[in-house]
C-alpha cells in the first residue's frame, strides 16, 4: 500500500505541476464549476438582457423581474467507479479496473491537496462500497485502500442501476467523474440524467485487445460476467465488421450524450501513459470555465 501510495503521489504531483505551468494558474480551479449559477431575482433594468427574464416571476403581476447569477461555487466531487468482471481486461497490473482504480486514488489525492470534499461509489449490478464524501488525506487514503482491497461481490455490469443509485445518493449539485468500459446496454437515459443534473465527466477505458482480434479462425471466447463460453469465428469478415461497428457504434453514443449535455469525455487506453490524458483534460475544464 505504501509502494501504491508513493505511485499515485508522484502522478499526482505531475498533473499539478503541469497545470500550473500550463495554465499559469492555480490548480485549485480544476474542482470548481465550469459556470454560472442562478442566484435571486431583482427588478429590470433598462440595457438588460430580455433573455434573463424570469417569466414565472413576473407573471405574478408585481413588475418584470430577471434572473442573476453568480460563478459557481467548489462543488463536491463524486467518483462512480465500474468494478465489474469486464474490467479485468489488459495485461497484469495495468487491468482497465487497475487504472480505474488509480484514477480514483490520483482525484482523492488532489481533493485532499485542494481541500475539496470527494466520495465515490463502486458498482458491478450492485452496490459494491460507497463511501461518504468527506476532506483531507486522511479521508483519501481511506478511498484508496478501500477501493484497492475491494473484491466486489458480483461480476456482473449494469450501468443503468449504478447511476441511479448514484442519482438517489447525490442530491446537491457536484462534480461526477464516471470511470467504465461502457461493456453493457440500456444506460443512455440514465446517463442523460448524470449529465443534465451534475458537471459530469465520463472516462471509458480501454484495451487494445478489445478492438485488435487476431484471425485465429473458430476458438472459444469466456464471458468474464455470465461465466458462459461461445464459439466465434474470428477470421470472418463479417465477425470483424459486426464487432467493431458494436464497439465504434458505443463510443459515439456516448460522446453523443456528452456533447449535448457540455459533458467532458476521455478515452484512455490500458496502454498508454494517462497522466498526460488527465493534464489535458483539467486544462479543458479550466479554459471552459475562463471562457464562461
Amino acid at each position: 500500500m505504501k509502494d501504491l501510495v508513493r505511485k499515485l503521489q508522484k502522478y499526482e504531483i505531475r498533473i499539478r505541476k503541469a497545470i500550473n505551468t500550463q495554465m499559469q494558474g492555480n490548480f485549485h480551479s480544476v474542482f470548481k464549476g465550469t459556470g454560472l449559477e442562478f442566484d435571486d431575482v431583482r427588478s429590470y433594468q433598462y440595457g438588460d438582457d430580455v433573455r434573463a427574464i424570469d417569466w414565472n416571476v413576473t407573471a405574478k403581476g408585481h413588475g418584470t423581474f430577471v434572473k442573476t447569477y453568480k460563478e459557481e461555487k467548489e462543488q463536491s466531487v463524486f467518483l462512480i467507479l465500474d468494478v465489474s468482471a469486464s474490467q479485468a481486461i489488459g495485461a497484469a497490473g495495468q487491468q482497465k479496473i487497475d487504472i480505474g482504480k488509480e484514477i480514483c486514488g490520483i482525484l482523492a489525492l488532489v481533493a485532499a491537496k485542494q481541500s475539496s470534499q470527494i466520495g465515490i461509489v463502486c458498482v458491478s449490478d450492485q452496490k459494491e462500497k460507497y463511501i461518504k464524501p468527506g476532506l483531507g488525506i486522511e479521508h483519501a487514503f481511506t478511498i484508496i485502500k478501500s477501493v484497492f482491497e475491494l473484491k466486489a461481490k458480483s461480476l456482473r455490469t449494469n450501468l443503468a442501476a449504478g447511476i441511479k443509485l448514484a442519482l438517489s445518493i447525490i442530491k446537491r449539485r457536484s462534480i461526477i467523474v464516471l470511470i467504465s468500459d461502457f461493456i453493457d446496454q440500456n444506460y443512455e437515459r440514465e446517463l442523460t440524467m448524470l449529465a443534465k443534473k451534475h458537471d459530469l465527466v465520463v472516462i471509458q477505458l480501454v484495451d487494445k485487445r478489445e478492438i485488435d482480434f487476431p484471425a485465429l479462425g473458430i476458438i472459444p471466447l469466456l464471458d468474464k460476467e455470465t461465466g458462459k463460453t461461445i464459439w466465434v469465428n474470428t477470421s470472418s469478415t463479417s465477425f470483424q465488421h459486426s464487432y467493431l461497428t458494436t464497439y465504434a457504434d458505443n463510443q459515439e453514443k456516448i460522446a453523443k450524450i456528452c456533447r449535448k449535455y457540455q459533458a467532458n469525455y476521455l478515452t484512455i487506453d490500458t496502454s498508454d501513459d494517462y497522466v498526460p490524458q488527465l493534464v489535458n483534460l483539467f486544462r479543458l475544464r479550466n479554459l471552459m470555465r475562463k471562457s464562461v
